[in-house]
């Protein structure tokens, strides 16, 4: 590693328990906050989450202005549970309607730009289980704490479950640990510090997200750390140690389709970046194979990923309403 990494660890590092809500609520002062849970057929988890948040943090201590669920077309009742327990619920689709809709994680990330007003936002995946409200109060902190912070990762450990239902500690973020880490140690080691660099739990300044471009599909936590490294540089850049994280894993098959996409971004990067001379166009589709009678089947599918642009360069953007 680095020097300058292992400097930047012991000074850009910090927990969750630093933060309290009453100290951040002072150090606050006329920032505004804003809450975002991106989410698809999360109907078991949101509403929990939801209710915390407002019971915890704008209620209880009115740390935060706004929370807001971006559903990104839910085919359960993700929409009416998040609603019930107190979220603004915005359909992905009806944001910036006279764009083309895109598919992706990334594109409702990209959408709530548009639909929220906090100076800082913090973005919580909605699919968490044993959801604490020191995720949004660590990835806080950070920020309130020093104006020269713009973008702050969250860390934790991430137990994978087994059938039995017991935790196998270390046992997630395989594509972190096949993919993500590998690929940033060889191209941008500067990056090489972050422990949860595909974490879904992040928060920036609004000023900031506002300038980098989003990738609509699973690469979009990848491409804004190696985008807001270039932008503002490592120093401008923390994270958190949250803790534990639970929540539910994909298939293999389904990591292989994500692993796909964070190439495919970390590829347009390096193209970007003349870190590389390309010299054919990735194809965008993924050959899986599936045993079945006879032996094995390829499953073809499309992995492509798209890109929306910084959001200051749409047409019709413009400042947001404080909330």
């Amino acid at each position: 590693m680095l020097p300058e990494v292992e400097a930047w660890l012991r000074r850009r590092t910090s927990s969750s328990d630093d933060w309290s809500p009453p100290e951040l609520l002072e150090a606050r002062g006329d920032a505004t906050v804003s809450v975002v849970l991106p989410a698809r057929d999360e109907g078991e988890t949101v509403g929990e989450i939801v209710s915390a948040i407002r019971r915890e943090l704008m209620e209880a201590v009115p740390l935060v202005d706004e929370l807001v669920v971006i559903d990104s077309r839910s085919t359960d009742d993700t929409a009416a549970r998040a609603a019930a327990a107190g979220a603004r619920v915005v359909a992905q689709d009806e944001v910036l309607p006279d764009l083309k809709p895109l598919d992706g994680k990334g594109e409702a990330l990209w959408k709530s730009l548009a639909v929220t007003s906090g100076d800082l936002l913090v973005f919580v995946d909605a699919d968490l289980r044993e959801f604490r409200t020191s995720f949004v109060t660590g990835l806080l902190g950070p920020l309130l704490a020093d104006p020269g912070v713009v973008y702050v990762k969250g860390c934790y450990d991430r137990p994978l479950r087994d059938a039995r239902g017991a935790d196998a500690p270390g046992g997630g973020g395989r594509v972190t640990e096949l993919v993500a880490r590998p690929l940033l140690n060889l191209h941008w080691p500067l990056l090489a510090g972050f422990v949860q660099p595909l974490a879904g739990e992040y928060a920036g300044r609004r000023s900031v997200l506002e300038r980098v471009p989003f990738v609509t599909g699973y690469g979009v936590e990848l491409g804004l750390l190696i985008d807001l490294l270039e932008l503002s540089g490592l120093d401008a850049l923390a994270q958190v140690d949250l803790g534990r994280r639970v929540h539910s894993h994909q298939s293999t098959e389904a990591l292989g389709g994500m692993a796909a996409q964070i190439l495919q971004t970390s590829w347009s990067r390096l193209a970007r970046q003349d870190k590389m001379i390309p010299l054919h166009t990735p194809s965008p589709r993924l050959a899986q194979f599936r045993r079945g009678p006879g032996g094995h089947h390829a499953a073809v599918r499309d992995v492509a990923v798209a890109e929306r642009p910084p959001m200051i360069t749409v047409p019709g953007y413009g400042p947001r309403t404080a909330v």
